[in-house]
């Protein structure tokens, strides 16, 4: 069975034609034009994974995107925005998405972040061509420091604080706590979180990073994630 995809995006050029690639790339696609389309058929008929625009008349992308995280529907969700500072990506990770691409996009970028989400939520891989997840303990649980990750249950604490992470900030942060202490590429990285490296030019590896230090760092205490420079991050114990 295709995997289905929800399409949301007011304008029409850029529907049609996100609309067609997806089709022919093997997606069971049902194209919106706005946030009230995409609610009502995203309760209608779920689908596989979503791709909101963040700008759309009425109800915007980051509003459809807390209405159903409020739900409690965990759907992978793929935004589309046009917004290219650090702290506009940051609010639609805030509102619950799983990640983002800016316009204007490389589609096939669009099918790897999409093949990366269904991979992570086990829907599998139209192509099979992907990195593998992280990989899993067989206690399902990572300890590092006084941090601690439930990876079946998908929770985090840090001391004795419960940490809420969405899906790609779980799976990287426990990338780097299954490998603390070693410093892993930026290639490394978006090799095994998004199946796919979008080159030394892409900010998304340092915005989930970034998004990770301040939900993760407090105040007088040292820092979790550590910069090498030109070279990655890496993970250690306080």
């Amino acid at each position: 069975m295709p995997h289905t995809v929800l399409l949301a995006e007011d304008d029409r050029a850029i529907r049609h034609a996100l609309e067609r690639a997806l089709t022919l790339e093997g997606y069971e696609v049902t194209a919106v034009a706005d946030g009230v389309e995409a609610l009502a058929q995203a309760h209608r008929t779920p689908p596989d994974v979503l791709v909101l625009d963040v700008m759309m008349p009425g109800i915007d992308g980051l509003q459809v995107c807390r209405v159903l995280r409020a739900e409690g529907d965990r759907t992978p969700i793929l935004m589309l925005t046009a917004l290219v500072e650090t702290a506009d990506r940051i609010a639609g990770l805030d509102a619950g998405a799983d990640d983002y691409v800016v316009k204007p996009f490389d589609v096939e970028e669009v099918f790897a972040r999409l093949r990366a989400l269904l991979r992570r939520t086990g829907n599998g891989d139209l192509r099979g061509d992907g990195a593998d997840a992280p990989p899993r303990g067989a206690s399902g649980q990572v300890v590092v420091g006084a941090l601690r990750m439930d990876v079946q249950a998908r929770r985090t604490w840090l001391r004795e604080r419960e940490v809420e992470l969405t899906r790609t900030e779980f799976d990287l942060l426990e990338l780097l706590a299954r490998n603390a202490g070693i410093v892993l590429d930026h290639a490394t990285i978006y090799d095994r979180i998004w199946g796919y490296d979008f080159g030394p030019g892409s900010k998304n590896l340092a915005v989930y990073v970034g998004y990770l230090r301040r939900k993760l760092d407090l105040p007088g205490a040292p820092a979790l994630i550590h910069t090498v420079r030109g070279v990655g991050y890496v993970l250690r114990a306080d």
